[in-house]
C-alpha cells in the first residue's frame, strides 16, 4: 500500500472514531413498563411528609414503607431506567413537595454505554430541577453499587468498574457544589475484590434481602 493511501486510510479511520465517540446517546430508550409505572404514579396522592425513592429496578426492588417502617416512605423505581427518564417523570415526583427524595440511577445509562460526561450532567440536571421545582424538598443522591462480574445474568452491566468509579467520584464533586446529601453505598458492599459482595445480591446487579437490610441500616441517620 502507498503512503498516500496509507495516510488517507488512517484519517479515515480517525474520522470514523471520532465519529463515533461524538455520537449522542439514545435518550428515547424506555423499559417496557414504563409507561404503566408512571401512569400509576401520577394516580396515587401526594403528601409533604413523602419520602420518595426515585431509580430503576433497584430502588423498585423492595417494598419502602415495610423495609424503613416508615409509612411515609413511597417507591419510584421503574426497572431498567436510565437517567433521561428520571429526568421525563420528575415533575410527578415535584408537583407534590415531597420532604425528601433519595435518588439512585445511572447503572443503566452505563449498560447502554452512554458516556460518563452524559450521566454526570444529567445528575446535576435532576438536582437543579428538583431544587427549582420543590425548594424545600431535601435531597439525597446514591453512589452507584458495584456489580459482580461472577455472575452471568446481566453480562452488559458486567466490567464496568471503571466507569461506576468516574460516575461516582464526579458525583461526590457535584454533591458539594450543589449542596445536597451524599449517601455513599458504594464502599458498604465491596467484597475483599472490589466487586459485589455475593452476600448482598442473587445476580451481580440487583441486591437480596440481606443488601437491602444493609441499605436501610445506613438510610436509619437520614430519615
Amino acid at each position: 500500500m502507498k503512503k498516500s493511501q496509507l495516510g488517507l486510510f488512517a484519517a479515515l479511520l480517525i474520522a470514523t472514531t471520532a465519529t463515533a465517540q461524538e455520537k449522542k446517546p439514545d435518550s428515547t430508550i424506555r423499559p417496557g413498563a414504563y409507561k404503566l409505572r408512571t401512569g400509576l404514579f401520577k394516580t396515587y396522592p401526594n403528601s409533604k411528609k413523602d419520602l420518595i425513592f426515585l431509580g430503576n429496578s433497584i430502588t423498585q426492588g423492595v417494598d419502602w414503607a415495610e423495609l424503613l417502617q416508615n409509612k411515609n416512605a413511597r417507591n419510584r423505581g421503574i426497572s431498567g431506567d436510565i437517567t433521561f427518564g428520571v429526568l421525563e417523570r420528575l415533575g410527578e415526583v415535584t408537583e407534590g413537595k415531597p420532604a425528601k427524595v433519595f435518588i439512585l440511577i445511572g447503572i443503566n445509562d452505563i449498560q447502554h454505554n452512554f458516556p460518563d460526561t452524559v450521566i454526570v450532567n444529567n445528575y446535576r440536571r435532576i438536582i437543579r430541577q428538583i431544587k427549582a421545582e420543590s425548594p424545600k424538598t431535601k435531597i439525597y443522591f446514591h453512589t452507584l453499587l458495584p456489580v459482580n462480574n461472577e455472575f452471568t445474568q446481566f453480562k452488559h452491566h458486567y466490567n464496568k468498574d471503571e466507569h461506576i468509579l468516574f460516575v461516582n467520584t464526579e458525583l461526590k464533586k457535584i454533591a458539594a457544589a450543589e449542596n445536597i446529601t451524599l449517601i455513599d453505598l458504594h464502599p458498604h458492599f465491596l467484597d475483599a475484590s472490589k466487586k459485589l459482595d455475593k452476600r448482598y445480591t442473587h445476580d451481580g446487579l440487583h441486591l437480596n434481602a440481606e443488601g437491602y437490610k444493609v441499605w436501610a441500616e445506613i438510610l436509619k441517620q437520614y430519615l
